[in-house]
């Protein structure tokens, strides 16, 4: 085989490369060990894509790779920063990925409810934006000459919910219909189009942060500590009234007995009183009071030092923290993902806070160094979200690694939210986006429990790999609806299908956003007369599958591979 793919892989991710890189027509040798690699036929491949779940896998395939062939393209799945930057450093043709790197930019835009997305191609910034159509008519009335991207029908429309893929200018809208037009940012604000966010987090007042500590303190301690305390209290009163009505020669005074009955009880025993010429049996009263007050005291100190020195007071700590917040977006599940999301939040001015159930978890020194608060439970349970402050909380991103807990944790939330849920376009709820690996089964939990924030992260980061594997440039992606769209950009080579090729030929589903001339000549919007030449770079928005096969048909057709049939 020549030109071949060679792929390292096994999880969800790398089986969506390789259904990918076949159904683009390329050849496809999948493999598990490095022993392999020479046997796959690395000599005549034209890349090698390692997106195992272990970063030591990949690092070792990558590097024996590029040295047993400088010219292939090598593309890498590293979640380590450290080793990430530095296999970037002189790696050659291919590229160095992380796939919380790729997918973290969506959830953070869903959770703030942004509608904007900004994405750099040729030194030119483009920003992706979704509104509300402001009246009935066609894109080309209502939005000029900016580029529709998608548009998603409303309840005015007659087909509601139905997603038109890059649509003509002409296309008619109806009042409400959720529209994405692509553009250059200063394009944008003349059309009046601006995305929403959720509001950055707000502090209490200082009364109720007093009421919050109390009720802080209330719901740390061990439950036993009150028992205790009142078992404590109770004797403290028996004795200080005992004393006061019986205690003879001189007698005591309330003061008295209560001073004394402390001291007893606490074990101090000044000796301010003595017992020798009382009574027998309040003799032997005094015997069975200090007895009790030592067990007493000794109980009760138990439960300080419970609440001071064991885990308790972290855990106490984060959910003293998450008190004082308003407006915050909670994050379930702290792994790579999660915490890359709570760093993005957190950079952008919001306040993040964490609900994780292992309380050993390798993240928790990162989240400690944003100062990102960690709840210790289960989502699914009340106590947990509640101690998240669920009710003041702007947005719920549920990260996990487990779909099924996601999905159990996003029914919870909507049942917890009830009318906050969010229903329809952004803005108009509490966010909750829901992390599902598998592609079919978030659609399908998406339309049976009415999820509007479905995220993929294999959706999200398979373009890239794909990209990457195949020489093409992917400048980023993002999500209309359930959908995924991405904006690419290719040179065309001579002789290639793109070619002198017009726009109007294009694919349906694709549309060329600018075209720049090897001469550093731009064209914005390009018409449908307008051609592609050779040496042009073309920059394209659309769903991936479209755009990577539009992206292909730019390099020159060559007969000895087999990417392109």
């Amino acid at each position: 085989m020549v030109g071949h793919t060679i792929v390292l892989g096994a999880d969800a991710l790398a089986v969506r490369i390789v259904e990918e890189l076949r159904s683009a027509g390329a050849t496809v040798t999948v493999i598990e060990r490095a022993d392999q690699l020479a046997s796959a036929g690395l000599s005549t491949a034209a890349a090698v894509v390692c997106v195992s779940p272990d970063d030591a896998e990949n690092l070792e395939i990558a590097l024996l790779a590029r040295q047993m062939s400088a010219s292939v393209r090598v593309v890498a799945r590293l979640a380590n920063g450290v080793l990430r930057d530095a296999m970037a450093a002189g790696n050659g043709p291919g590229a160095v990925l992380d796939v919380a790197d790729l997918a973290a930019p969506s959830v953070v835009e869903a959770c703030l409810a942004r509608t904007t997305h900004t994405i750099v191609a040729g030194g030119v910034n483009f920003v992706v934006s979704g509104a509300d159509a402001p009246r009935a008519g066609t894109l080309r009335e209502i939005y000029g000459d900016l580029a529709p991207v998608a548009v998603l029908r409303g309840e005015n429309s007659p087909r509601p919910g139905e997603l038109s893929v890059c649509p003509g200018r002409d296309l008619t809208v109806a009042e409400g219909d959720w529209v994405a037009m692509i553009g250059t940012a200063d394009e944008l604000p003349g059309y009046q189009i601006a995305g929403t966010g959720a509001k950055a987090g707000a502090r209490h007042s200082p009364r109720a942060r007093v009421f919050g500590a109390v009720r802080a303190f209330r719901q740390d301690v061990n439950p036993n500590f009150y028992r205790a305390l009142a078992a404590s209290l109770a004797l403290l009163t028996l004795s200080t009234m005992l004393l006061w009505f019986t205690y003879d020669k001189p007698g005591m005074s309330f003061v008295d007995a209560l001073y004394f009955s402390t001291e007893t009880i606490a074990t101090v025993g000044y000796g301010d009183f003595s017992f020798i010429d009382q009574p027998t049996w309040l003799r032997l009263f005094g015997v069975v009071l200090m007895f009790a007050g030592v067990t007493s005291t000794a109980v009760l100190m138990a439960f300080v030092a419970d609440l001071l020195l064991s885990r308790r007071i972290a855990q106490s700590a984060g959910r003293r923290k998450v008190r004082e917040l308003q407006n915050h977006i909670i994050v379930v599940g702290l792994g790579s993902f999660g915490i890359r999301v709570a760093a993005d939040l957190k950079a952008a001015g919001h306040d993040v806070a964490v609900i994780e159930r292992n309380d050993d978890n390798r993240y928790l020194s990162a989240a400690a160094e944003l100062d990102v608060p960690v709840i210790f439970g289960d989502a699914t349970l009340p106590s947990t979200l509640e101690a998240a402050r669920i009710d003041d909380a702007a947005a719920v991103a549920v990260l996990t690694h487990d779909d099924m807990v996601n999905i159990e944790t996003g029914i919870v939330l909507r049942e917890r939210l009830g009318p906050r849920w969010m229903k329809s376009h952004p803005g108009t709820g509490v966010p909750v986006v829901l992390r599902v690996f598998d592609r079919s089964l978030g659609s399908a939990v998406s339309h049976r429990f009415g999820f509007e924030n479905v995220r993929s992260t294999v959706e999200l980061a398979a373009p890239w790999f794909i990209g990457a594997a195949l020489g093409l440039t992917v400048f980023g992606t993002f999500s209309v609806g359930q959908a995924s769209f991405m904006v690419g950009g290719v040179r065309v080579e001579p002789d290639s299908e793109l070619d002198g090729m017009h726009m109007a030929d294009l694919s349906t589903h694709t549309r060329v956003i600018a075209i720049a001339g090897p001469s550093g000549s731009w064209e914005l919007h390009p018409r449908r007369g307008s051609r592609l030449s050779a040496g042009d770079t073309a920059y394209l928005v659309g769903p991936y599958h479209e755009l990577l096969d539009t992206l292909g048909k730019g390099q020159r057709a060559q007969p000895e591979t087999l990417l392109f049939g």
